[in-house]
């Protein structure tokens, strides 16, 4: 959980043509399976997909990263560079002293959405109460489950081991049907 401090400020409302002050506001969020849900259900997309966010989809997200309840609308638009330096930080870490070789690190070229870390969950019996967990440390638990899954001594054939094992296959093909291809 991340707490940030929301200084006290004063916006003009062009709307009403006057200033709004708000005081100084202590907030709590979690970057969470539960606060991608939230902004998934809104925004219709994956939200860890390559697409970069909008200023409104990114102020959106923290707003359902938020656990502190009844925080009025304005303090979310009272954010300082710090407080989203801040957010971008705690997002970032890992949270986990589980680190993984760049050959296990592969990145899938599968849409990932909160669905689909839920079927992860429910595939490995992960219980639910980890849906709260800190986002990172929980695909961190996902991806040692696949790992310890795998069948004992089966490796994954690099690309190039997979094209040659492929043609030989097709040359012993050609050789014993006396084909050119």
């Amino acid at each position: 959980m991340l707490t940030i401090v929301v200084p006290e400020s004063e916006i003009y409302n062009e709307a009403t043509n006057e200033f709004v002050y708000t005081k100084e506001t202590t907030l709590r969020l979690e970057h969470s399976l539960v606060s991608i849900s939230k902004w998934e259900s809104k925004w219709k997309k994956p939200f860890l997909g390559k697409e970069k966010k909008t200023k409104e989809e990114a102020l959106d997200y923290v707003k359902c990263m938020t656990t502190t309840q009844n925080v009025p609308e304005i303090v979310f638009m009272c954010l300082t560079p710090k407080n989203f330096d801040e957010i971008g930080a705690y997002i970032e870490d890992s949270k986990t002293a589980t680190w993984f070789s760049d050959e296990n690190n592969r990145p899938t070229s599968e849409i990932v959405t909160s669905e689909l870390i839920y079927y992860w969950m429910t595939a490995f019996n992960i219980p639910f109460e980890c849906q709260k967990w800190h986002l990172n440390r929980l695909l961190t638990l996902i991806k040692i489950c696949s790992i310890k899954n795998q069948p004992k001594g089966a490796k994954k054939m690099s690309r190039a081991s997979i094209m040659k094992q492929n043609s030989a296959l097709n040359k012993a093909r050609r050789a014993k049907t006396g084909s050119r291809g």
